[in-house]
């Protein structure tokens, strides 16, 4: 076998003799194959994935081994396409296994994951995860990394019991987050103890490789008390401060004592590194002003609403991102992760309501390289965030509560956002806008003067070319020009890569729905999260072929499901989690009030050939080679 240091030299090789170059290119996670099969009323149906490093004639084998007999190819020649298969002569009552290889120039490799039902498999169209039991807490959102190094990704559960808003007063229980294999072990549990809150707005966390070893790290404010997976404490365990005066303002809140950001280990859940949270709290009345909401307050509504995300700030290394504010005061804070410690990057501090970019931010926000340049930007709502941490633009519409950014609009270059607006007391302006992601010139308005709390834009109409959106309280669906193309869809909330053609479909609650033909998928005995809103756990292209998987819980909170489509497509695609904004757009998925993820390309109807990433996969281990026998 090829050692790690000789297969590095020769993949250096390799880039220096096709005149590729390491520089500029994103360190992103080694996937296997991804192989997932379901049982569909008797018939097999398997998909796995393209990696965004795939030379462009690799071809694949499907192959079955059943009941302990010698594996049989299930294709005649080589697979070209279309990266799924229905299996009709497998047997329900074998233990049936079903693995992939690919095939270069002739020479086949090993196989690289597989994927393995039980004898007599039941009929259903997810994958199981029990969760283990803690009284008074349910599975909420979900994010996924690669834990252990194998290729696969494991799945962080955050547990929830009582939670509250910010503006609400009140004791909140502890939040604890519990990680778990695709195959339902359960790994390990970290207790943010009682002096973080629990809520949407505060407990944002982040699971990425920021240090290229191959291992996802786990990253979050956390407290005196925070506690990690074999026991080890954060800060002062003995100090509870939260405000206990049951008639005071605050009451139930934590506005005193010291505030952490720790990195956890993903592999087991210990503890890396903690520094203090920047920015600290400091005076609870500096948080609101001019720009955005123009009230104040000095009960920690305005200064405990977080954010968070992941960036490739200096276009090679993954960057953490921890936001605080976006009414009046919005400061976010980079950090870099090298050697097990965190260091400072840049401080973006509006620091007072005077400053244009006061106010502009978002209950949730969106990563994107927007000048092209290969660094990320931050676009915050109404403002975006160079990647040196400068402003870049503002357009002045203040905060709102949903954001999308793709490349919308297939006829122009670059990306587009799409977002709606809260109008506040004694404001007025568009509750909906799009505008152009370089630099803020606006494309569209609508609803002017009127508060809208949710909007989407993407292709949804597979007639119809580019992006349709649309928004609460208006009828219409309208084209990414601005011209009324039909009536408004039935849910204004999530997306869903899920049938065979390119379109998206809408998500919302336990259905899938699709626009203009109606009803494709309903999960039976699963609910969604957080209230009305009606979100998954996390929908993202886990596994399988590059449509999306969605992530629900049970109804009876035992379980996580993880449903897959099983509707053929001829559409080959490499993932989407090797497309860098899409896979940051699942890094940030649950931040705030959760948004469907985006490709920083075009997908849709009369979309066309999709360039490879520019990236590398670390680390250099079996997963970055084609093995040949």
């Amino acid at each position: 076998m090829i050692n790690f240091f000789k297969k590095s030299h020769l993949l250096l090789v390799l880039f220096i003799l096709s005149g590729w170059t390491l520089f500029g290119q994103r360190q992103m996670e080694a996937l296997d194959r991804g192989v997932i099969v379901v049982n569909d009323n008797g018939n097999f149906f398997i998909g796995w994935r393209v990696l965004g490093t795939d030379p462009d004639n690799l071809a694949f084998n499907l192959y079955r081994k059943s009941a302990g007999n010698t594996a049989i190819r299930l294709n005649k020649a080589p697979i070209v396409g279309a990266t799924n298969f229905i299996d009709t002569k497998a047997k329900v009552r074998d233990e049936n296994t079903w693995y992939v290889t690919t095939v270069l120039d002739g020479v086949e490799s090993d196989p690289l994951g597989s994927f393995t039902l039980p004898s007599n498999s039941l009929e259903r169209q997810y994958l199981s995860i029990p969760i283990k039991e803690k009284i008074g807490y349910i599975p909420n959102d979900v994010a996924v990394g690669d834990l252990n190094g194998d290729g696969q990704y494991e799945l962080i559960v955050h547990l929830t019991g009582k939670g509250l808003d910010p503006s609400f007063t009140g004791m909140t229980d502890p939040p604890v987050f519990q990680a778990y294999t695709l195959g339902g072990v359960f790994l390990w549990e970290i207790n943010l103890g009682i002096n973080i809150r629990e809520g949407a707005h505060y407990t944002q966390f982040l699971v990425y490789d920021f240090d290229g070893d191959g291992i996802s790290e786990f990253v979050c404010k956390t407290a005196d008390g925070t506690t990690d997976s074999l026991g080890k404490s954060v800060g002062d365990v003995s100090k509870d401060w939260r405000d206990k005066k049951t008639d005071s303002p605050t009451y139930g809140k934590i506005v005193e004592g010291p505030e952490y950001l720790s990195i956890f280990n993903g592999k087991t859940g210990e503890l890396i590194s903690t520094v203090d949270y920047i920015p600290s709290r400091g005076d609870l009345g500096a948080w609101g002003g001019q720009g955005g909401n123009g009230k104040n307050d000095k009960t920690a509504n305005r200064s405990d609403r977080f954010t968070a995300c992941v960036a490739y700030l200096d276009g090679i290394h993954p960057s953490i991102v921890m936001g605080r504010g976006y009414y009046g005061r919005t400061v976010l804070a980079a950090w870099d992760f090298k050697d097990k410690k965190m260091s400072s990057r840049w401080v973006f501090d509006t620091k007072n309501g005077n400053d244009p970019y006061s106010g502009m931010g978002n209950h949730n926000l969106s990563v994107a390289d927007v000048d092209n340049d290969g660094r990320d930007e931050i676009i915050f709502g109404s403002m975006c965030v160079d990647d040196n941490g400068k402003g870049l633009y503002t357009t002045g519409l203040r905060h709102g509560d949903a954001l999308h950014v793709s490349d919308f609009d297939p006829t122009i270059p670059g990306l587009e956002v799409f977002g709606v607006h809260e109008i506040e007391e004694g404001t007025t302006g568009p509750g909906v806008a799009l505008f152009s992601a370089i630099n803020g010139e606006i494309l569209f308005l609508g609803s002017q003067n009127k508060d809208v709390g949710r909007g989407v834009a993407d292709n949804i109409d597979a007639t119809k070319e580019g992006a349709q959106m649309w928004s609460s309280g208006s009828p219409f669906l309208f084209d990414i020009k601005g011209n009324i193309v039909g009536k408004v869809p039935a849910s204004t909330n999530f997306l869903i890569y899920w049938d065979g053609d390119s379109s998206r479909e809408l998500l919302n609650s336990n259905t899938i729905d699709k626009y203009g033909s109606g009803r494709l998928f309903t999960a039976e005995g699963a609910a969604s999260n957080n209230g009305t809103k009606s979100t998954p756990a996390l929908s993202a292209d886990i596994f399988g072929d590059w449509r999306e998987e969605l992530i629900l819980r049970s109804s009876d909170n035992k379980e996580l499901r993880i449903y897959t489509t099983t509707i053929p497509t001829e559409i080959k695609q490499y993932t989407l989690m090797h497309d860098p904004q899409y896979r940051l757009s699942i890094a940030w998925q649950n931040v705030g009030y959760n948004q469907p993820p985006h490709t920083s390309f075009y997908m849709g109807k009369g979309m066309k050939s999709v360039s490879k990433p520019n990236i590398i996969l670390l680390p250099f281990n079996q997963f970055n080679l084609i093995k040949k026998k």
